[in-house]
Formats: C-alpha cells, sequence, structure tokens
C-alpha cells in the first residue's frame, strides 16, 4: 500500500481476496497491492490462507481482513462512487448487483460481501443541492422511488416534467 497514514478497513469472513480482485476489476483507480498469508503456527488459523489485502480502491487505500464470521458489514458503512453518466452508472450497477449482490432504494445496493455501496451519478448531486428549492425537491422525490439512478429522471424533474 502507498504510504499512508490511514487506511479505511474491511473485515471478511474468509473472502477478503476475492473481494479485493472484484473491486480492482470493477472500479477505475483500483488495484491490489499485497496479499498477506498467514504464517505457520498461529493458533486457530490454516498456515498461508489469506489474513489481508492492501489494495487501493477508487484511489483510497484500504485494507481487507479475513477474520472471520464475527463482524458483519452494515449500513454504517457505504462508500458513494460518482458517475459521470448513465452508462458508467448502468455498468457499476450491474457489476455489484449482478454479482451476487442486491439492489436496494435511492442509488444503494449491496455487494455478495454486504457491503453498501451508492452509485451515485454527480447530477443528482447538483440536482440535490440547486438553487431553486423547488427542483431540489422535485430531484429528491424522483430519487425516491428510484432504485438505480436514472439521469433522464432527475433532469425531467429539475425541469419540473414528468419521467420520461
Amino acid at each position: 500500500m502507498t504510504k499512508s497514514r490511514a487506511a479505511v478497513f474491511l473485515w471478511f469472513d474468509t473472502e477478503a481476496e476475492a473481494a479485493a480482485k472484484f473491486y480492482a476489476d470493477t472500479f477505475p483507480d483500483s488495484h491490489v497491492e499485497k496479499v498477506i498469508h498467514i504464517p505457520d503456527g498461529v493458533p486457530n488459523a490454516p498456515a498461508g490462507s489469506v489474513q489481508l489485502v492492501e489494495m487501493t480502491l477508487l484511489g483510497l487505500p484500504y485494507a481487507l481482513l479475513n477474520a472471520g464470521p464475527h463482524v458483519q458489514p452494515n449500513d454504517a458503512y457505504s462508500l458513494q462512487v460518482y458517475t459521470e453518466d448513465q452508462a458508467e452508472t448502468d455498468r457499476l450497477w450491474a457489476a455489484i448487483t449482478g454479482n451476487g449482490g442486491e439492489e436496494i432504494m435511492c442509488g444503494w445496493c449491496k455487494d455478495r460481501w454486504g457491503y453498501r455501496w451508492q452509485i451515485t451519478p454527480r447530477i443528482l448531486m447538483d440536482a440535490l443541492s440547486h438553487p431553486d428549492p423547488a427542483a431540489s425537491a422535485r430531484a429528491q422525490a424522483a430519487m425516491m422511488e428510484m432504485r438505480k439512478i436514472d439521469i433522464a429522471g432527475i433532469e425531467a424533474a429539475l425541469r419540473g416534467n414528468a419521467q420520461a
């Protein structure tokens, strides 16, 4: 991992390496940097199995630990990924939900390991902070009805039109 003073730490049961490879293959500016294996002599741990994966995920340092089923991901952590257009939104959404994940509402989805992602077109963030409160409210209302964010629907809401 690059010489960073901090890393986001994610707990996995046994699939940290598989998750790291999936994340690296799916998201831009992402790659696995180091896989650390459990040495001989560690109690209750099979020697040679993956203990920790260090990676860069969307340009940020991450450490993925295989530490058993004692801790499960929950809604307190999610990673918001900003997208530039509908094609990128669709690609990332399909990668996560199509690999054993599930759709949630408002641009959220969950990967097969239980971690939450927010696949968020930048235009949605612009719409939610629109200077016209009525336009912002319409965009908010449109988003609340969506699973994957539909940029055309958000744009129509900003204009005051029904979704196309």
